[in-house]
C-alpha cells in the first residue's frame, strides 16, 4: 500500500485525498462539488487521487453544500378507477412506451450522476403523498407523465416551484414546460397514407378520450380525412392495451364490416387488432390496410409487420431530461417547450 494512502481500518477522508493529490482540502472539496473555476490540472490531480484512494463522497454532506439531492422524480399519474384489464402498476411496467421513456431519461441523467425515483399516482391519497414527498426536498426536479385531461397534478406541481417538465402537452394552460410529438401531424400522416392507397371506407381504433394524446390523434385523423371528402369515419375506443385493441376492432367490425382502411392509435392495440381482422376473414393489407402509431417493438412483432407513425420516444425523453437539468442548474430562467415531428414508417400492413 502507498505510504500516503490511509490505513484500511478507517474510511477515506477529504484530507487523505488532499494529501495524495498534493493540494488543499478546500481544493478537493471544490472538485468534489463540481465548482467550475478549479484549474484543470488541479482537477485532474484530485480525480486521480480519488481513484487511487477509493474515496466515496458523502452525498448527505454534499447536499448541504450544493442544496442538491442528485435525484429527480419520474411521476406517472393516471385517472382514478380507469376500467382496464390490469392494475395500474402492471400496466405501467408492461407498457413498452414507458420503458422507452425511462431509457431516454436514463441516457441523460446517468452520465450527469442523477438518480431517477419512480412515483405512481392513481388516487387522491397517492397524489397527496407524492406532493408531500416532493415538497420536502427529496428530489431536485420532476418529470411528470400525466395521462388524463382533468388531472390536477400539473397545476399542483407548478405550485411547488420545483423544476418540472411534462412528458406530453397539457390539455389546460400550464406554466410547466413540456416535450411532445405533434400528435395531429402524425394522425394526418396516417390519413394521407390510407387515402393514397385508394382506401375510402376508413375507421379508427382510438385511445382513451380522456387522454390528450389520444384525443389529438383521433381529432387530427378525422379532420385530415374530412379535408379529403371522407366525412363518415367510424371509430371505437380502446385503452392502449393489446386486449383493448382487440375488443375495439371487434366492436368496430360489428358496426362496419366493410372497412378497407384502419388507423389504430397505438402499435400495442394494433397487435391485438390484427388477429381479429384475420379471424373475421379480412386479409391485411389486401382487404384492410392498417396503420399504427408509435413505431414500438410491437410494430415489428405484428403479422404482417405494421406500417406506423413514428414518434421518437427515446429522443423526446432525453430532451425532457435535458430541459429539467437546465432548469435545475439555472432556476428561474424561462425554459421553452419542445415539439417533435413524427414520421411515417411504411411496412407490410399498409
Amino acid at each position: 500500500m502507498d505510504a500516503d494512502s490511509p490505513p484500511p481500518s478507517r474510511p477515506v477522508t477529504l484530507e487523505d485525498v488532499a494529501r495524495v493529490a498534493g493540494v488543499s482540502r478546500a481544493t478537493v472539496s471544490r472538485v468534489i462539488n463540481e465548482t467550475p473555476t478549479v484549474d484543470r490540472t488541479l482537477r485532474h490531480a484530485v480525480e486521480d487521487a480519488v481513484a487511487a484512494t477509493g474515496y466515496v463522497p458523502n452525498r448527505a454532506a454534499r447536499s448541504l453544500v450544493t442544496r442538491r439531492t442528485g435525484s429527480v422524480a419520474l411521476v406517472v399519474s393516471e385517472q382514478e378507477k380507469r376500467h382496464a384489464a390490469a392494475p395500474f402498476l402492471g400496466r405501467v411496467f408492461t407498457d413498452p412506451h414507458f420503458g422507452r421513456v425511462v431509457s431516454g431519461l436514463v441516457d441523460v441523467l446517468r452520465p450527469a450522476g442523477v438518480h431517477l425515483v419512480l412515483m405512481l399516482v392513481d388516487d387522491e391519497a397517492s397524489r397527496l403523498q407524492t406532493l408531500s414527498y416532493l415538497r420536502q426536498g427529496h428530489v431536485d426536479g420532476v418529470v411528470l407523465i400525466s395521462s388524463h385531461v382533468d388531472d390536477p397534478l400539473p397545476q399542483l406541481l407548478a405550485g411547488t416551484r420545483l423544476p418540472a417538465v411534462l412528458s406530453g402537452r397539457p390539455q389546460r394552460d400550464s406554466s410547466l414546460a413540456f416535450v411532445e410529438a405533434d400528435q395531429r401531424a402524425g394522425a394526418r400522416l396516417a390519413a394521407d397514407h390510407l387515402v393514397s392507397l385508394g382506401r375510402t371506407r376508413i375507421g379508427s381504433v382510438a385511445g382513451p378520450q380522456d387522454m390528450p394524446a389520444a384525443r389529438e390523434r383521433l381529432e387530427g385523423f378525422r379532420a385530415a380525412l374530412a379535408e379529403r371528402g371522407i366525412l363518415d369515419v367510424p371509430w371505437a375506443e380502446g385503452d392502449f392495451t393489446h386486449t383493448g385493441g382487440a375488443a375495439a376492432v371487434r366492436e368496430l367490425l360489428a358496426r362496419r364490416p366493410d372497412l378497407d382502411g384502419l388507423f389504430v392509435a397505438s402499435d400495442l392495440m394494433a397487435l391485438g387488432a390484427l388477429p381479429v381482422l384475420q379471424r373475421a376473414g379480412r386479409e391485411v393489407p389486401r382487404d384492410v390496410a392498417v396503420v399504427g402509431f408509435d413505431d414500438s417493438h410491437a410494430a415489428q412483432s405484428c403479422d404482417p409487420p405494421l406500417t406506423t407513425v413514428r414518434q421518437p420516444v427515446e429522443e423526446m425523453a432525453s430532451a425532457t431530461a435535458q430541459l429539467l437539468l437546465r432548469q435545475i442548474a439555472r432556476p428561474g430562467q424561462a425554459v421553452r417547450s419542445e415539439l417533435f415531428a413524427p414520421e411515417l414508417v411504411v411496412r407490410a400492413s399498409a
